[in-house]
């Protein structure tokens, strides 16, 4: 245990000590002597003996205390060496409770792998953990030193796709057990907007075909109307079927957030489709897109005829074309425990020491308290 300063310049308030002191002696000459007529006959006037001494002492050592708190707090201490350096033990959840505690160290504090660490004594948290995440965190949490051991079952769910490398080196043990399954569901289709000329709806067979496919049962997710129609709020995707320039209500649609896919005959200025979410079984794109503000523009490459674009009759076109709707695939998070070991090598995180200026403050409030009350006091007993 050590004490430092951060702001040692602090420690030169303690010159107000003699502030004090100074005060206190003055209050000597607040008496005035009284001459009375025996003393002339004296041979010799008494000489009196001029030595320090000081009043209300008890106060004089408050203020004292006082002021060199205050001198101690404006130099900012702060208390290292507190530090509980009992091991850790964290289980996964999915580990029998029991078993991690057979299988720990005695000394050691017992916990879940799980938000806010929560202790082995409680139940085992719901939901599925973020592994890597959590013992990172943890690893610069605990102190330099401190062991940590990990309980695991063989197979883990949360895992994300970087092993965890971590300050220290960790006690990896995998036991019988099951996490819960992943509670992710997948995505409710996508329900398109399509807006196309009057009098030209060639290509709304193979779309409504589409978003059929993605529903089997109820009624498609797609909403038709002609290019004067109302636009769709930006969460719903827009399929743009007339040709020439995009209007710039449209455009400003795809700025907010929008998802748009065009015509092959749309067109757009000062935009550079450079990306090809979706190519054919040659390598030749179909569809290439952009970002465009908050919201990513896309353009069919050949026009939605079969004879043009003979992927319209694949069986699976309803699945790539929901593929340009949705988001991106997430990464698997399903590994072998053997495998995601932590391994050593990530920096060591320093502890931060305990400040303790808020306690000085509040020792410093409670002894103002105090000598008010006893200057107080005095004057009230000197009163006439």
């Amino acid at each position: 245990m050590s004490l430092a300063f951060l702001l040692p310049a602090g420690l030169a308030a303690l010159a107000a000590l003699v502030v004090p002191l100074l005060l206190h002696l003055a209050r000597r000459y607040e008496q005035t002597p009284t001459d009375f007529a025996a003393l002339r006959w004296l041979r010799q006037k008494p000489k009196p003996r001029h030595r320090i001494r000081f009043d209300e002492w008890p106060l004089l050592l408050l203020r004292l205390l006082l002021l060199a708190l205050l001198a101690l707090w404006l130099a900012r201490p702060v208390l290292s060496g507190l530090d509980d350096t009992r091991p850790w033990t964290v289980a996964v959840p999915g580990v029998d409770a029991g078993l991690a505690r057979a299988s720990s160290d005695a000394r050691a504090r017992l916990h879940w792998l799980a938000p806010d660490f929560p202790s082995l004594d409680e139940p085992a948290p719901a939901g599925t953990p973020a592994i890597g995440s959590l013992l990172r965190q943890l690893d610069a949490e605990l102190p330099t030193g401190v062991a940590l051991t990990v309980i695991v079952p063989a197979t883990l769910q949360g895992a994300d796709a970087e092993r965890p490398a971590l300050s220290r080196a960790v006690t990896w043990q995998v036991v019988d057990g099951a996490m819960p399954a992943s509670s992710a569901r997948a995505s409710p289709p996508p329900s398109l907007a399509i807006r196309h000329p009057a009098g030209d709806e060639h290509a709304l067979r193979y779309l409504r075909a589409a978003a059929r496919a993605w529903q089997p049962t109820g009624a498609p997710a797609v909403q038709i109307g002609t290019t004067d129609a109302p636009m769709p709020p930006p969460s719903q995707p827009l399929v743009w079927l007339a040709p020439g320039p995009v209007p710039t209500p449209v455009m400003q649609w795809i700025s907010a957030g929008g998802v748009a896919l065009l015509a092959h005959e749309a067109t757009v200025d000062g935009i550079a489709l450079s990306s090809m979410p979706w190519r054919d079984a040659d390598g030749a794109p179909l569809v290439e897109s952009a970002a465009h503000g908050r919201g990513r523009v896309m353009r069919f490459t050949r026009a939605l005829r079969p004879d043009a674009m003979p992927a319209l009759l694949d069986a699976d076109f309803p699945r790539r074309l929901r593929a340009l709707f949705d988001g991106p695939a997430v990464a698997p998070t399903r590994v072998l425990a053997t495998d995601y070991a932590p391994t050593r090598g990530d920096a060591t995180y320093p502890v931060a020491p305990r400040d303790l200026q808020p306690w000085l403050a509040l020792l410093i409030a409670v002894l103002v308290l105090v000598e008010r009350w006893m200057a107080t006091r005095r004057t009230r007993s000197v009163a006439p």
